[in-house]
């Protein structure tokens, strides 16, 4: 028998001192994430990925090559972290000395050892779960920043908070909204922090909502507000911040503050550390329809504008506006990327911009004069971009106002591009585009009624193939959009090679000094390609649909892979793209290395059999009205067509006690569930009105069991017939 009584004791001692050592060391190295380590990264070979497009660029290309063309097939993983929820995952994690920052659904912070996945510490702002109800698209958010031992988040509801990077401690939490507005006023934030010079920039979302545009800087130290510029004027009657304001409110007619105005800095935040300029990409305005929020015309500065600021006084310096009188939620909050180009036998400083109206943009970033505007997508609002003027040529079909409505546009409100970032090789000199196809019929709402703090756009919620199964539903939207990652050459502005992917709404991308380009799917796979070819190399079965953008890192001479695995986000939600097969119980943190062999949890199959109520004796008129009210409140998280994306309830496949009418009522009219997510809309349905949402819902739930249930051959026979339709109504888009 062997004797552990001196043993023992020292390995205690042991395995204590080493956690110790780790202690100290990840908090001496926590605090090294400096202003000059950051600017120094486009001329050093960084291991890490420090800020949330690799470098203030933002070209999210790292020049580590470890994993490469030839060894990429023996990519495996090597740990997964399971965040708290199911929901969609946006997020860019951030990984500085070893420890990787990650932000997760509720903006809930997670601190993990980088080479192991090991959870240091999590914070959780505490976000109230009815604020849900804000977020036009999914409890999402797209990371965090880090600054000098502190890591910097803004919350959905409207908070900026920092936290030390070492304990996850709070250190301060400053609420972004102007003075004069409560914190009920339904504004958002959704985007990463960005920090330059000691102050933190951040914008705002919620535009739909009726808000008012702005981006706002702050002291990195204390949270204390430095400088805001709003991008839409206010009430004259108010009078003007500045005479930027002034002159922008001559671009405008009517009363459109009365409708918030929108232009909301929701994403794109980028710092020109050679110009000393901040660029930002403003949103879309609100309501969408120009005739209802400037009913005399006007372009409606700052309105899809990329604008550039005195990052120390937050000043104009100078705008370009991509979409004038914008008119289809066309923002251009997009990923702006930095670059140098040789440009008609000249050398300049440019921004190359993908937004969503489906032209690529090559704009002279130290003056804003366009260059060059391509379309990198299928485009039929305008013909072309007048270089002369810099101004966009309309096509009559994109007129959707005073009209029957029945021209579809191309793209559509999802854009041809939307916040999934783009990356950019230098060694290729391409740009890797998420790119979308889609059309959308827009159709101005007759007596537009504004509805503060509800989904204001405008535009007839269009339903044109409601009542038909879900089948159908998935094949119609498969059809009518479709997703692709394109090879983008700047240089020629063509296109040199595409990825076509089974559904639209899919990841960022990543670009690595290999020559591999990273990017997951919505289908659940995770892959790399030639960034010269576009040939697929390797593929990973991610379980859930990935929409976020990957990165990469080295530790102890290893580089590493990662990405967040979760399917959400605007699209997912009321498109109801479906995983295919069961999904994981939580989203995840997935992170790959060369030789890994690590295997995630089986699936296990959910069985949907709800015992459904009888069938209420309703008329035709009230399931249409069901129908209508449906979608206008409901269908953003549920789903169109009642068809969710697993990630938020089926409410075709409720548990029995839900489908009690009293039941019902309480969560839906009086918002017995707010604490969950759920809120009441009482303010806005009347008891008629959700007795019709209620008998729709059934209706819904009877047709999809009728065909679920019917397993003999004639289903495959529906299946074709649905998906031919699809065909012929896409052929004649």
């Amino acid at each position: 028998m062997i004797d552990f009584s001196f043993a023992m004791p020292r390995l205690l001692f042991t395995l204590f001192f080493s956690n110790v050592l780790f202690i100290l060391s990840f908090s001496a190295q926590a605090t090294i994430v400096s202003s000059e380590r950051i600017n120094a990264i486009e001329a050093n070979d960084e291991s890490d990925w420090l800020v949330h497009g690799y470098s203030n660029r933002e070209q999210r290309h790292s020049p580590l090559n470890q994993i490469n063309q030839y060894n990429v097939g023996s990519l495996g993983l090597t740990w997964s972290f399971d965040t708290d929820y199911q929901r969609g995952l946006e997020g860019t994690p951030l990984v500085a000395n070893g420890v990787m920052y990650v932000s997760g659904n509720w903006n809930i912070v997670y601190a993990l050892n980088a080479k192991t996945g090991e959870q240091l510490w999590k914070f959780d702002p505490k976000v109230p779960k009815e604020w849900g109800k804000m977020a036009c698209c999914d409890v999402v958010n797209r990371g965090v920043a880090l600054w000098e031992g502190k890591v910097i988040t803004g919350t959905l509801d409207g908070r900026l908070i920092a936290i030390d990077a070492k304990t996850g401690e709070k250190l301060w939490d400053t609420l972004t909204l102007p003075k004069y507005l409560d914190k009920n006023y339904p504004y958002t934030i959704t985007g990463a922090p960005r920090v330059f010079k000691d102050k933190v920039i951040i914008g705002n979302g919620g535009a739909e909502y009726g808000v008012r545009g702005f981006v706002s800087a702050y002291d990195v130290n204390t949270g204390e507000l430095v400088w805001r510029f709003y991008t839409v004027p206010g009430n004259p009657a108010d009078g003007f911040e500045n005479e930027t304001m002034a002159n922008a409110a001559n671009t405008w007619s009517g009363e459109w503050w009365q409708y918030g105005g929108g232009g909301t800095v929701w994403d794109s935040i980028v710092y020109d550390e050679e110009l000393d300029q901040i660029l930002i990409g403003v949103g879309n305005g609100s309501p969408w329809d120009r005739e209802v929020r400037s009913p005399d015309g006007g372009d409606n500065l700052y309105l899809s504008s990329i604008v550039a600021l005195d990052p120390d006084t937050g000043a104009y310096q100078w705008h370009y506006q991509e979409v004038p009188a914008e008119n289809w939620d066309y923002t251009a909050s997009q990923h702006i990327m930095l670059a140098d180009m040789t440009w008609q036998g000249e050398d300049k400083k440019v921004i190359w911009h993908a937004p969503k109206n489906g032209f690529f943009f090559i704009i002279d970033r130290t003056n804003g004069k366009l260059l060059s505007a391509e379309p990198y997508s299928d485009v039929n609002w305008a013909s072309h971009y007048d270089l002369e003027t810099g101004r966009p040529v309309e096509n009559e079909v994109a007129t959707y106002q005073g009209t029957s409505g029945q021209s579809f546009v191309k793209p559509s409100s999802i854009g041809a591009h939307n916040w999934h970032p783009m990356a950019h090789n230098p060694d290729t000199g391409l740009v890797y585009i998420p790119m979308m196809q889609s059309a959308y019929q827009y159709k101005a709402v007759e007596n537009y009624e504004h509805k503060a703090g509800h989904w204001n756009t405008g535009v007839v919620d269009l339903i044109p193939f409601s009542g038909l199964s879900s089948d159908f539903n998935q094949a119609i939207i498969k059809r009518l959009t479709s997703g692709h990652l394109i090879a983008w050459d700047p240089a020629t502005q063509t296109e040199q090679w595409r990825v076509d992917h089974s559904q639209v709404w899919n990841g960022g991308v990543l670009s690595t000094g290999a020559g591999l380009v990273f990017q997951g799917t919505g289908d659940g796979e995770f892959r790399a390609y030639n960034a010269s070819t576009g040939e697929q190399l390797w593929e990973f079965i991610t379980q859930t649909g990935v929409v976020a953008a990957p990165i990469t890192y080295r530790i102890d001479g290893e580089q590493y892979i990662a990405v967040l695995a979760g399917r959400g986000g605007v699209f997912s939600l009321i498109g109801g793209l479906k995983p295919n097969g069961p999904a994981p119980k939580s989203s995840r943190v997935l992170v790959f290395k060369l030789g890994a062999t690590e295997k995630l949890p089986a699936l296990v199959d959910r069985v949907d059999k709800p015992n459904l109520p009888p069938m209420p004796d309703v008329s035709d008129e009230v399931l249409t009205q069901g129908s209508k009210k449906y979608h206008e409140f409901c269908a953003a998280c549920h789903g169109f067509n009642v068809v969710s994306n697993q990630g938020i309830p089926d409410l075709k496949f409720l548990p029995d006690v839900f489908y009690n009418k009293a039941m019902f009522d309480s969560i839906v009219l009086k918002g017995q569930f707010k604490g969950l997510g759920m809120v009441g809309f009482s303010d806005v349905l009347s008891q008629q009105e959700s007795d019709a949402i209620y008998a729709y819902i059934l209706q819904r739930a009877y047709e999809d069991k009728s065909i679920r249930e019917n397993e003999s051959w004639f289903r495959g026979l529906f299946l074709w017939i649905y998906d031919t339709l699809a065909k012929i109504i896409a052929a004649v888009i």
